[in-house]
C-alpha cells in the first residue's frame, strides 16, 4: 500500500502564496502517480493538479498559471509539491493528496488519499 502524509496549509492572504507538500511511501515511486484535489464546503471534490508516472503535470483551468505542482523522489519515497501562488478566496477548500498505480492522477477514482489539510484564502 501506499501511505500519504500531508503538511503545509493553512491561512493565506488574497494574492499571496502558499505550499503544501505530500510525502508518500511504502512502494517504489516509480509505479504510481499522484494529485492534489480539494472540496470547498457544499462542493463536489474537484482535481487541482497532478504528476503522471512520466513526470508530466497537469491542471484544472481554474488554477493554471497560478499554481505549480512538482515531485522528489528519494529512495523510495515521494514527494509531491504544491506551489500556490496569487492565491484567491475561491481556492478556499480543503486540499488532498491521493495516488494510484496508474499513470495518469487527474480523476478522483484513485485508491490512495490522504487526510487532507485546510487551505484558507481571505
Amino acid at each position: 500500500d501506499v501511505q500519504l502524509v500531508e503538511s503545509g496549509g493553512g491561512s493565506g492572504q488574497a494574492g499571496g502564496s502558499l505550499t503544501l507538500s505530500c510525502t508518500a511511501s511504502g512502494y517504489r515511486y516509480a509505479s504510481y502517480c499522484m494529485g492534489w484535489f480539494r472540496q470547498a464546503p457544499g462542493k463536489e471534490r474537484e482535481a487541482v493538479a497532478s504528476i503522471s508516472t512520466d513526470d508530466d503535470p497537469a491542471y484544472a483551468d481554474s488554477v493554471k498559471g497560478r499554481f505549480t505542482v512538482t515531485v522528489s523522489k528519494d529512495n523510495d519515497k515521494k514527494t509531491l509539491y504544491l506551489r500556490m501562488n496569487s492565491l484567491k478566496a475561491d481556492d478556499t477548500a480543503k486540499y488532498f493528496c491521493a495516488a494510484d498505480f496508474l499513470q495518469y492522477c487527474t480523476t478522483d477514482r484513485l485508491g490512495y488519499w490522504g487526510q487532507g489539510t485546510q487551505v484558507t484564502v481571505s
